[in-house]
């Protein structure tokens, strides 16, 4: 088996905005394995600022992980446990080589039958009039469920965008997902809170920053919203760590990325431990190509979680990879009749 790896600068078509920025491009990796004729892709989907593995050496441990890819898928993985975008872009390798055709990882209804996976509706941080002008796109696109990121701008103008949502569509018209990315200060978490509470949301994610259990704790206690951990996975890479922090926290939710958290290895431990104390999940991508999001839909197909997703990342590129994936109706399909960019999967895998 030969093993190689090559990187690929993903365009967006806007610049995006979170807490902690503005993107206008994104770096991922591809790994690469051929053996007797077959290829096997899987993408390495780092997140600069975010990931834990965005540490110098990165490149030279991907040429390591090639080097040593005769040990095997789960070798590697113990080996790779500092660098969870590479855990998962070395299973989706071995998946693909295996596989039937190089992108159908999991057969199922969903690759086959076109059954669809919910999704929510994803509206980045910008100006007022920029993050209205998504909200409607969104909502005429056919969302049931939006997620709004919130903490970059005015907080004043960030609740009256959720006021004039919720003056035009009920809860029981639109469920409202709102992802803080950790920007509030821990001293004036709950005070906001009880402010956004009057909006009827489903939930919030990380509200404060990661590294404050017990501040986390308190506030899952005592929080009129839902709180869903995100960021607060990432890093922890025992399972006595994971039981730890989701018996400490208890929080109402956890957010499964798995380009962020070892990949299907390490999220399938979070939801372990998440349904022995009782919390719900929900699975989400972070901003792979369609390559990576491929992998991570057809998997979360198989979970059987009735939740919308955060699959809807896939459109945001203007050198994506055109593939199967459909966004329809606040779903995402895999369209059984339509097909991969060959050529440009064909120049990135030589």
């Amino acid at each position: 088996m030969e093993a190689r790896f090559r990187k690929y600068v993903l365009d967006f078509k806007r610049p995006s905005g979170t807490s902690r920025g503005v993107m206008r491009h994104k770096e991922t990796w591809f790994l690469i394995l051929e053996e007797n004729g077959r290829l096997g892709i899987g993408e390495c989907g780092l997140l600069r600022g975010l990931s834990c593995d965005d540490i110098d050496g990165y490149e030279e441990k991907l040429a390591w992980t090639c080097a040593n890819i005769h040990l095997g898928r789960e070798a590697l993985w113990e080996a790779l446990t500092d660098y969870p975008s590479i855990q998962f872009g070395m299973e989706q390798a071995f998946l693909s080589l295996t596989s039937k055709t190089p992108f159908e990882l999991f057969p199922s209804q969903f690759t086959r039958k076109e059954r669809p996976i919910p999704i929510n509706g994803l509206v980045w941080m910008g100006d007022e009039g920029f993050m209205h002008e998504q909200i409607e796109q969104k909502l005429a696109q056919g969302f049931r469920c939006i997620k709004m990121k919130i903490g970059a701008i005015d907080f004043n103008k960030e609740v009256a965008l959720l006021a004039s949502i919720r003056k035009r569509y009920t809860e029981g018209h639109i469920e409202l997902r709102v992802d803080a990315n950790g920007a509030f200060e821990v001293s004036q978490a709950l005070k906001k809170l009880q402010v956004l509470a009057a909006y009827d949301l489903h939930s919030i994610e990380q509200p404060i920053p990661q590294g404050n259990p017990q501040a986390m704790k308190k506030l899952c206690e005592v929080s009129p919203i839902p709180i869903a951990l995100d960021e607060e996975l990432i890093g922890v890479k025992s399972i006595t760590d994971k039981q730890e922090l989701l018996e400490t926290i208890r929080p109402q939710y956890i957010i499964l990325k798995p380009s962020l958290i070892g990949g299907y290895q390490g999220s399938g431990a979070w939801i372990d431990l998440a349904e022995k104390f009782n919390i719900a999940w929900w699975v989400t991508s972070a901003l792979e190509s369609n390559i990576g999001l491929n992998a991570i839909a057809q998997w979360t197909y198989t979970l059987d979680n009735t939740m919308p997703q955060g699959l809807g990342t896939g459109s945001l590129y203007t050198n994506n990879f055109e593939s199967p994936l459909e966004v329809q109706n606040g779903k995402i399909y895999y369209r059984s009749g339509a097909s991969w960019q060959s050529d440009l999967i064909q120049k990135l895998c030589t």
